[in-house]
């Protein structure tokens, strides 16, 4: 498993190995039309790996896990990562931003 990545992509956005990128996905408008958009953070590692995909805030009132991937992104091991971390820290904008589910 020594094998380079070669990079991972979504939404038509390629993430470099060894890089992250934080992404925000058009989702909806909202009723003033304002665009609202998921947050989506991918660590890539230099090499091939497993893919973890972690998320938080599916209900809107739910806000433990969003800090839970917070301190996940800003932990110094990724920089050693193999694979893909795809993280989500609030997959229910709209009810986060309203604090409901």
């Amino acid at each position: 498993m020594n094998s380079k990545l070669e990079g991972f992509s979504i939404a038509g956005i390629v993430v470099a190995p060894g890089s992250r990128k934080t992404l925000e996905l058009p989702v909806a408008s909202l009723y003033s039309h304002a665009p609202m958009t998921l947050p989506v953070q991918v660590v890539c590692g230099k090499h091939e790996g497993p893919r973890l995909f972690v998320s938080a805030a599916l209900h809107g009132d739910e806000i433990n896990g969003v800090e839970i991937i917070r301190r996940l992104l800003r932990l110094p091991i990724l920089k050693k990562m193999r694979g893909t971390l795809l993280a989500i820290p609030i997959v229910n904008v709209y009810g986060f931003v309203n604090r409901s589910r």
